[in-house]
Order: structure tokens, then sequence, then C-alpha cells
């Protein structure tokens, strides 16, 4: 009997084997991590947790300045992460309720912001008794200084802003979200906004407020909430205790709600949709909760397609003749020579030509809207729904791009109209 013959490759193949596989496993483990830690450039620290986003710290270590006064507000205090490889960071600014100071209200969260991957500047307004749109204005000028003079703009992206505010303060961050429509996301704190509602707003703003405060109201802000138009991203978070200075010490039933909110709006990081949408994942102290969900950040408007886009009635392309603010789109001769006939879209829905993106003049909503070129501020009056019909609606109005009276003239205005089906209204882009 023959004696069996030792395979001496036997040991190396399943060696092979084996390492194939593991290598097999890293590979997935690989691309199976989130697409947004590939595709977002804005994204900043590691995977969130139900624990993390409730923690007093985040994973930056942080540093602060002071900001003396006359820059358009009292004075104030930046905090910023001190990392700088990582490039820029979105920027929050935030003021206290009236007759408070910084120091008294608002100083605990600016490292802890900044721990989360923000810039922060939290300031002292030039009263202590200034009314909301004085804050509201306030707000605006510390984050042009924090962008434009500051000893930390260079670690700042200005095209990534938010505003938040007490009371009084909160009525500040809705009178700056209102007249500031390219901010990325304000949270007004139990919101005193005695100038103004909602009705305006297009900017991603929370609510918080607390049930038991007595200053102002669930019912208050509940009706606050309701005043925003239909398409804007909203939530309300009404927490089961604190008062009306529920936001002014260290209280992680607001941390838990905050960073979500920042995260996903000014950092476009769905990682944390999760926490918001289709309810909230950890509703500790909430005592309701009303949203918009699903949440879904406007990305970083690439482009993706260009060219004309020609009228079935006119066989006219859209032109807009110059770059400044205002000029009106209108019908022209199609020509690879006008510039003006060179429209980009983009993934955040914007129809942009010369650097300029096409708006509904004024936010506005009627028949006859003129529509106009304006500096790209992520408004829903300049975002886009381009139709299998042929039509082009506006996200905020929903109405029609439209050649004015039906005309096919060189020169025939641009216009948004009520939908109806005309020639009119239906274009191809090519």
């Amino acid at each position: 009997m023959r004696s069996p013959v030792l395979n001496r490759s036997g040991p190396r193949r399943l060696a092979l084997v084996v390492l194939t596989a593991l290598a097999a496993v890293i590979a997935g483990l690989v691309v199976a991590r989130p697409a947004s830690a590939q595709e977002n450039p804005y994204e900043r620290g590691p995977d969130p947790t139900v624990q993390s986003v409730a923690a007093q710290r985040g994973t930056f270590a942080t540093a602060s300045v002071n900001v003396g006064a006359g820059h358009g507000f009292k004075s104030g205090v930046i905090y910023y992460p001190t990392d700088t490889g990582q490039g820029t960071f979105g920027a929050i600014a935030v003021v206290p309720g009236y007759t408070a100071t910084w120091a008294a209200e608002g100083a605990w969260m600016g490292h802890w912001l900044a721990s989360f991957g923000f810039v922060v500047i939290g300031i002292d307004t030039n009263s202590t008794t200034d009314w909301d749109d004085a804050r509201g204005a306030q707000l605006l000028a510390a984050l042009d200084y924090l962008t434009g003079q500051s000893p930390v703009r260079d670690r700042v992206d200005p095209n990534r802003l938010g505003v938040m505010g007490h009371s009084m303060g909160g009525g500040g961050a809705i009178n700056a979200a209102m007249n500031r429509p390219s901010l990325q996301a304000a949270i007004p704190f139990a919101p005193a906004s005695f100038s103004q509602n909602m009705s305006n707003v297009h900017v991603p703003t929370m609510i918080m407020g607390a049930r038991d405060d007595g200053t102002v109201t669930h019912s208050a802000l509940t009706t606050l909430y309701n005043s925003k138009p239909a398409t804007t991203e909203a939530a309300y978070v009404s927490l089961t205790g604190g008062g009306h200075g529920f936001s002014t010490w260290g209280n992680t039933e607001v941390t838990r709600r905050v960073i979500p909110w920042l995260k996903i709006w000014i950092d476009n990081d769905t990682r944390y949709t999760r926490f918001m949408c289709p309810a909230l994942a950890d509703t500790t102290g909430v005592a309701s909760y009303s949203h918009t969900c699903g949440f879904e950040p406007g990305g970083t408007g690439e482009p993706t397609e260009g060219g004309q886009i020609l009228g079935a009635a006119s066989n006219r392309c859209i032109d807009v003749p110059g770059t400044t603010n205002g000029t009106q789109a209108q019908l022209w001769d199609c020509s690879a020579q006008r510039s003006g006939q060179t429209w980009i879209r983009t993934t955040a829905g914007e129809l942009r030509v010369n650097g300029k993106c096409l708006d509904a003049e004024g936010a506005g909503t009627v028949d006859g809207t003129r529509a106009i070129v304006w500096d790209c501020h992520g408004g829903a009056n300049q975002r886009w729904n381009v139709n299998a019909d042929g039509t082009i609606t506006n996200a905020q109005s929903g109405k029609c791009l439209d050649a004015d009276s039906r005309g096919t003239a060189n020169g025939t205005r641009i216009i948004l109209w009520t939908c109806n089906g005309g020639t009119n209204q239906r274009w191809a882009l090519r």
C-alpha cells in the first residue's frame, strides 16, 4: 500500500484563501462607510451617537479671543477649534436676551459649540435693552466682522453661517434670518419676536421653547412656528420644563437638538439627520415636536448640466443682458456668443448664469413677479424644479416661468405666473 503523499501546497493555498477573504471583508468595510464621508467636504468629527450629541464637549480642542467695540455691536468673544488640518469651519453668531449679557447668559455654550467643529462669536449688544430687530442687525454685523476682519477669519467658511439667540435675542435670530436668506441655519430659543413673524423666513429654523415658560408661551411659539412658509425647513421642540431661561445654562436637553440642527444645515452632514427625522431619536425632556422632515440639506450646489433654455412658443432663449443684481431675464435670439444664455443647473436646484442665480424678485409669489438674477444665497426663491412636462417652477411659489403676455419677440420679459399649460410656459434645456 502506497503511503499518502503530503500535499505541501495545501497550507499555502488555505492561507491564500483566508487572506483573500479577509481582504474582501476589509474592502467591504471601507466601501460601506457612509457616502457623506467621501462626498461631503464639510463633514467634521467622528460618526455621531445619541450620547455624543448630548455631550458637554465634542472632539475638537478650542481656544478663544476677545473682541472690542467698533464693529456694529458692543463687544464679544470668539471661540474656535484649534485644528488647522481639516479646512475651514462653519460659524454661528449668538446674542443674549433682553437686559442680559453674554457672560451671564451665553458664555457656557461658546467652547461647547466650538468643540463640535464650529467657530462661534457671542456678542453683547450696544444696549442691553435693544429690541429684536436691533439684535438681528448686530448678529449680522458680528458675522460680517467674523468673516471679514477677525483674527480667525481664515478658519471660517463665509458661505456656511448661522445665528442663535435667546428671548429678545431669539427674536433677533429670526430677524437676521429674514434679512439675510443666505444664512444656513437659525435657532431661536424662546424667541420674543415682536417686530416680525416667520412669514418671510426661508432659512432652516428650529424654534426651542419650554412648555412651562410663562414669558414666551407654548401657544405663542406654536403660532410663530405656523407662520413660516410651507417651503421653509423648520422644527419646533417644546421641552417639558426649564422655564424661560432653559437655554442659559449647560442644559443637555438643548445640546442634543442644537448639534444635529447645526450639523445638518451648516455642514450638510446627513449623518445627523437620523437624530431629527422621522422623529427625535432621543425624546428626553421633550413635551412635543413639530417638523418638516426629511431635512435633506441642499448640498454644495455643484453643477449637474449646462446650456441654453429654449422657449417652446418663441423658439428663442432665456437671456440675461447684464451681470448686475436685478437684471431682468428676457427672451432673445439664441446665440452661443451670448454669455447670458449659458445656464448652469446645480444640485441645489439653482439656475446660474454669469455667476448669478435666477431669482423670483423680492421672494415674490404673486403672478407677474419678475424673474431676475441676483447673488446666490440659497433661498427658496432661487430654487427651481425642471419638470418632465417642460415647465420650470419656482420652489417657493410653485409658479411657472412664463414669457410675459405670451410674447415671442426679443426682449419679452420672463416672469412668474400660475401654471396654465401654455406653450409660453414650456422650456427645453439644451
